[in-house]
């Protein structure tokens, strides 16, 4: 279960140098810096916004409070950071399981950590609904362990969230598969949201090169959270990964290679991995359907069969022995160094559609619900909903129906 988490960007934290002198704040040019880098701004672009950057770096002048206010703004920094001696640091709140060439990633963007604290802040408002309405927990919420055997775990995980492999083909792309996933995932009580911005600001983008997803566990609450900026078929594998770890009973943010070679070491990412491709393409479905001959050629009928990822089909074959390990490599880095297709939409370009994707049905309803009843104040709303006027709400209401 997870404790009700202190999201770091609402603290105000005060100092000597919250010390004002002559109507100016002074600041740590430390802090200036380290707000510029976390916002992943081009700096010469926040410069030319505040012309005297320079000097308030060089600590030669200092700001106004409005200006500092401006710049907090700016670099979507929690004001009362610049009050600090020193730049904070900002630890990951769940297990960071992301690699880049066999590394570990050591500086996470102000973007991605803000997308786990609204989610964190929104799962720990649905556990208390949750118990309100006395909902029971999730008994398969850390039910198995990487011992297991996938394909039993697999299968398992298929019964409960009711997936039929043979109802992939009856969808005609992979936004209806993907749409079908999700419904089927939140039926069995679990949140999903998927985005590609910080909440709705669109100035925010997540870049899917630095996370594809992230797991918050717990057993009345579990939530996925799914980047919306990658790839369509990468999205069905990401919510498959992060469903294994909600099932191992862990909180993690992952990258999901599938490259066995950077893999090694990392036992419950590869046991993701394989639980993920074995409930999306079953190895004895792809054993009954592969044809005799080369492998390789058969890649992108299976990948547009099952609606997963060249390289999930590519993995498949060769843990089934229809690879050797050379062949793979080199068709592996072949088709990772194709260009990104574009990204999936969801929401079809309307704003309730995208505003509920962001969110997840489950979610949605549940706050709606509870501000109908008068539990749950409008101002309460807002915020979890990321949304700012009456009107927006209203429509918002009109739309789910209520």
């Amino acid at each position: 279960m997870s404790p009700a988490t202190e999201n770091p960007a609402t603290r105000h934290t005060s100092g000597p140098s919250a010390r004002r002198t002559s109507g100016r704040v002074p600041v740590t040019p430390d802090v200036l810096r380290w707000a510029i880098a976390r916002s992943g701004k081009d700096p010469d672009a926040l410069r030319a916004r505040f012309p005297k950057l320079d000097d308030w770096e060089q600590g030669v002048a200092a700001p106004t409070m409005r200006q500092l206010e401006d710049f907090a703004k700016a670099t979507y920094s929690p004001l009362g950071y610049f009050f600090l001696p020193e730049p904070p640091v900002e630890e990951m709140p769940i297990s960071d399981l992301r690699t880049i060439d066999d590394r570990g990633i050591a500086q996470p963007s102000g973007n991605m950590l803000d997308t786990i604290y609204i989610c964190q802040r929104r799962q720990d408002w649905y556990r208390e609904y949750a118990l309100s309405i006395g909902e029971e927990p999730l008994p398969y919420i850390g039910s198995a362990k990487i011992d297991d055997s996938v394909v039993e775990t697999a299968a398992q995980m298929r019964r409960i969230l009711n997936l039929d492999t043979e109802g992939w083909r009856r969808h005609p792309d992979w936004e209806a598969a993907f749409r079908a996933f999700i419904r089927q995932v939140e039926d069995a009580g679990i949140l999903v949201m998927v985005n590609g911005v910080v909440e709705n600001n669109t100035h925010r983008k997540l870049d899917p090169r630095e996370f594809r997803g992230f797991a918050l566990c717990d057993d009345l609450a579990p939530l996925v959270f799914i980047n919306n900026a990658d790839a369509k078929a990468a999205r069905l594998f990401t919510l498959a990964h992060e469903l294994a770890h909600l099932w191992h009973g862990e909180s993690a943010l992952s990258d999901l290679s599938l490259n066995p070679a950077v893999e090694r070491g990392r036992q419950v990412e590869r046991w993701c991995n394989r639980i993920a491709a074995e409930l999306l393409l079953p190895l004895a479905e792809l054993e009954s359907i592969l044809p005799p001959g080369n492998p390789l050629a058969s890649v992108e009928l299976i990948r547009r069969r099952f609606k997963v990822s060249a390289l999930v089909v590519l993995r498949r074959l060769y843990e089934a022995g229809h690879l050797p390990a050379a062949e793979f490599q080199e068709a592996y880095e072949r088709e990772r160094s194709r260009p990104p297709p574009q990204p999936l939409s969801v929401s079809g370009g309307n704003f309730y559609l995208a505003l509920m994707t962001r969110l997840g049905r489950r979610f949605t309803h549940a706050v709606m619900r509870t501000v109908l009843a008068g539990s749950t104040p409008y101002r309460d709303a807002y915020s979890l909903l990321g949304i700012r006027t009456t009107a927006t709400f209203d429509e918002l209401r009109a739309q789910l129906g209520y």
